[in-house]
């Protein structure tokens, strides 16, 4: 925060002096504060990544790599569940370096090999759904990502320890609406699956077409982002077409190193291909905590909550909660969703089950993680978790009652940054 050195952050984590590097978009804060876009994590929070120094830049790479099987409803309850071997995947790199006394250049390259390993239609996840595979929703799976999820710049000024602004571009990017992107967020780490609610708070996490201009004053920071509203089209590897229709505002206060909070709202034109007309107004509100035990030991928590305003529906809300605890080579994990879907989101009959019904459904998770071996900074790790999904009545024709996923996988990942603040 801007009422203390930017290494403060860092030093009840345990960490050491490695190479100095400030955050993304103020020379004030420290580099753990960074998130997804432009949003904030808390300045206690670990990184995992590889860093190196030139003399005038800065740079950071990391990613996540899972080679898994899954399988979505093991007592095959249902007809929605499937199971398959796959590799979800993301991969970035971070670079910046000072302009002047008070200047700060940074961009982000953010990729993902989804389209290569989970093909066009993305992997089994019961009662997911967003964006659409030749011309068909997808549903019970979650769409890959693209090859280029960010590619991004910003400048930030310094107009004094409590006070600094930047701007910021992106194309693709994230514009300033929703908490820090699960793939990013530290509680969410060692799970390889996206949330169920995803598009209640994060789906805009690759924008084809974002600006946002920020002023942070001491604790407090204010955003605001136009954008294009339409999500990723099935083209994994173009650059779809700017149009900056949308717009988003975003407060993030962060009152200790140990939480942030933030509360945003946003218009979004014409997010989803297949529906057209359907405009969404989205709002959002969101608490991160990191709490440092002592070396490699931390306790890592989320709470969330979205709300979907479509053009001329009921508004649909999700509800996520999950949290981590790292034991050294060990991580115990698990996330809770709420989630209302509606008949359009779930591609069901109208006629069936009536064009306005929500269905609440209940996700809980639980899973283990342990690191095999390390080899030059880089960790193995082996997991699996359970997953139990409680749905409507209504609904276990297609889904069954209350089916369960299983999945075991080895995770590739960054050891831990050891680093500090000048």
């Amino acid at each position: 925060m801007g009422d203390k050195q930017p290494d403060q952050g860092m030093q009840d984590t345990g960490m050491s002096m490695e190479a100095p590097m400030s955050h993304a978009f103020s020379l004030q804060l420290p580099m753990n504060r960074n998130g997804s876009g432009t949003g904030w994590l808390p300045d206690s929070a670990p990184m995992y990544g590889y860093m190196m120094h030139s003399k005038k830049w800065m740079y950071m790479v990391h990613g996540n790599l899972f080679l898994r099987y899954t399988s979505q409803d093991v007592g095959r309850k249902g007809n929605r569940g499937d199971s398959r071997f796959d590799a979800p995947n993301w991969f970035m790199l971070m670079a910046q370096r000072k302009i002047g006394k008070k200047g700060l250049f940074h961009y982000n390259v953010m990729m993902s090999l989804d389209r290569l390993t989970e093909g066009g239609r993305g992997y089994p996840l019961l009662f997911q759904s967003g964006e659409s595979w030749q011309g068909k929703p997808l549903v019970d799976r979650q769409h890959p990502h693209d090859l280029f999820s960010e590619l991004s710049v910003s400048y930030s000024y310094a107009f004094s320890r409590k006070v600094d602004a930047f701007v910021y571009f992106g194309y693709p990017g994230e514009p300033a609406i929703g908490s820090v992107a699960f793939m990013h967020r530290p509680s969410a780490l060692s799970n390889p699956d996206a949330p169920v609610s995803h598009h209640w708070n994060d789906g805009t996490h690759i924008t084809f077409g974002v600006a946002t201009l920020g002023v942070r004053v001491d604790k407090f920071k204010l955003e605001g982002s136009v954008f294009t509203g339409r999500e990723p089209d099935e083209n994994r590897y173009n650059f779809d077409q700017m149009k900056f229709d949308s717009w988003s505002g975003r407060v993030s206060f962060a009152p200790s190193p140990y939480w942030t909070l933030q509360v945003s709202h946003g218009y979004i034109k014409s997010p989803e291909m297949l529906h057209p007309e359907e405009d969404i107004h989205r709002t959002t509100a969101a608490a991160i905590f990191n709490l440092p035990l002592h070396h490699d030991n931390w306790i890592n928590a989320t709470a969330l909550w979205g709300l979907n305003k479509p053009t001329d529906h009921s508004g649909e809300h999700a509800v996520l909660i999950e949290g981590a605890l790292r034991l050294k080579k060990t991580e115990i994990y698990t996330r809770y969703e709420w989630v209302q879907k509606s008949v359009e989101e779930l591609a069901l009959d109208p006629g069936k089950y009536g064009a306005s019904t929500l269905f609440p459904v209940h996700a809980l998770t639980a899973g283990l993680s342990y690191d095999l071996l390390q080899v030059a900074r880089t960790r193995l790790a082996l997991g699996g978790q359970f997953g139990a999904f409680f749905n409507d009545r209504q609904l276990d024709d297609l889904y069954g009652r209350n089916p369960i996923a299983l999945q075991v996988y080895l995770r590739l990942y960054p050891g831990l940054m050891k680093m500090k603040h000048p």
